[in-house]
């Protein structure tokens, strides 16, 4: 049997199928999950002005919708991502992976953070399955915190 030279190499099979990856996703980037009417996403817990001490809990409250991993695709739901310090520059993208943008794609509803003395801004966003905001978004208001 013969095949194309580029499937010879391990390297080039490994530049194709990363090709063909990154059009799937950039794809994917640009189609926004709907979210229903009066959804909303909201802090239990800190409340905003509150002064805590590290590591910080922070409890999620959603309602409207319901909660479903990443990588799971199901109307009406969505997963949770902690933005700190931040503000999200593109709701058509999917959300940033970094120390000031937490991904809850197991589903989870809470979690522990550790964070330096001081003042802190902490804001909830509601991803779909390709951890991208829905339209529109399902977003918390800003918080404000101060770590003693």
């Amino acid at each position: 049997m013969h095949r194309s030279p580029i499937y010879r190499k391990p390297l080039h099979r490994k530049l194709l199928l990363g090709a063909v990856t990154s059009a799937l996703f950039a794809g994917a980037a640009l189609a926004q999950t709907p979210s229903p009417e009066g959804a909303k996403v909201y802090f239990i817990a800190p409340i905003d002005g509150a002064e805590v001490s590290s590591p910080v809990t922070v409890r999620f409250g959603l309602s409207g919708m319901g909660v479903a991993p990443a990588g799971i695709e199901k109307a009406k739901t969505g997963h949770h991502h902690l933005i700190i310090d931040q503000k999200l520059e593109d709701y058509s993208a999917p959300i940033p992976s970094d120390e000031h943008h937490k991904h809850f794609g197991g589903g989870q509803t809470e979690t522990t953070i550790e964070l330096e003395p001081g003042k802190h801004t902490l804001q909830l966003i509601l991803g779909d399955q390709n951890h991208i905001p829905h339209n529109p978004p399902v977003e918390s208001d800003v918080i404000s915190i101060t770590v003693k």
